[in-house]
């Protein structure tokens, strides 16, 4: 049943209070019911930015998918339904001053037509990829899942007709509570499969990148150099802020965007 704009308003209130609840899944009983209720089902990955990345093979077929942003162009050709959120509930929730609030999540799929209309609207395949594009320029990351937690604010449904483009910014990202939330939760959240990032010797230890940069605030400096922990998801926006041209994302492969969106497709049916 779509939920109403008084309970959406009602979560934007609360929203605030994500890293205490994403602590409290680490208490047995409560890991339960979270993952039952909220979290069942769920593989979101995100989406390094195209201009962060470098892929060791070289692609010699033209159908090759070649960027990351692909994945989700892809997933807007195959929709029937495309519906774009008049807002973002994490940046009007944070009250965010750095990206815009009106570039809400791009869902896809028929259970978008069970979602409140006073909250976005369905769009065409074109709109759907000019809005995922302008939210790219804007500086935002974009993540591509099942997300049975949009699901249930939204009262959208069943879970596998629904796909989720969350278009992100690091400072009021939900997922930003990721390190503070149950391992078996945490993970269903992930970076690319294969990803690797690395800090080179580049490295001046000028802690720019440590500094509100990284969603999952994955990086410290130690000894004068950054370092990058096990909590990072791959952003690449490290990379982007960087002015050593010292952290590099890599990929060793790139059927891993094949592989994705296959992965993707067996738990969300968009068409």
């Amino acid at each position: 049943m779509a939920r109403s704009v008084r309970l959406v308003n009602m979560l934007k209130k609360v929203y605030p209070a994500r890293y205490l609840g994403a602590l409290m899944t680490n208490l047995p009983v409560l890991e339960t019911i979270a993952n039952t209720f909220l979290f069942m089902a769920d593989d979101v990955v995100y989406l390094p930015r195209d201009n962060t990345i470098q892929i060791k093979e070289n692609l010699y077929q033209p159908e090759d998918i070649a960027l990351p942003s692909e994945i989700v162009d892809y997933f807007i050709e195959k929709a029937s339904y495309h519906w774009i959120m008049d807002f973002c509930l994490c940046r009007d929730g944070a009250g965010c001053r750095d990206y815009p609030r009106n570039y809400g999540c791009l869902f896809l799929g028929e259970a978008v037509l069970d979602i409140n209309p006073d909250l976005g609207a369905l769009v065409t395949r074109e709109q759907a990829r000019n809005h995922a594009q302008r939210c790219r320029e804007a500086g935002l990351v974009q993540m591509i899942g099942r997300n049975r937690l949009d699901q249930v604010w939204l009262g959208a449904g069943p879970g596998h007709k629904l796909l989720t483009i969350c278009n992100c910014c690091p400072c009021c990202c939900l997922y930003g509570a990721l390190p503070y939330a149950s391992p078996k939760i945490s993970r269903k959240i992930h970076k690319l499969p294969g990803l690797e990032i690395a800090v080179s010797d580049l490295c001046s230890g000028c802690g720019l990148c440590a500094e509100g940069v990284c969603f999952t605030d994955a990086i410290q400096i130690i000894d004068g150099r950054a370092a990058i922990g096990s909590d990072c998801r791959g952003c690449g926006r490290c990379v982007e802020i960087c002015p050593d041209g010292a952290i590099e994302i890599t990929l060793e492969d790139s059927k891993v965007f094949r592989e994705t969106i296959d992965r993707i497709s067996k738990l969300v049916d968009v068409t």
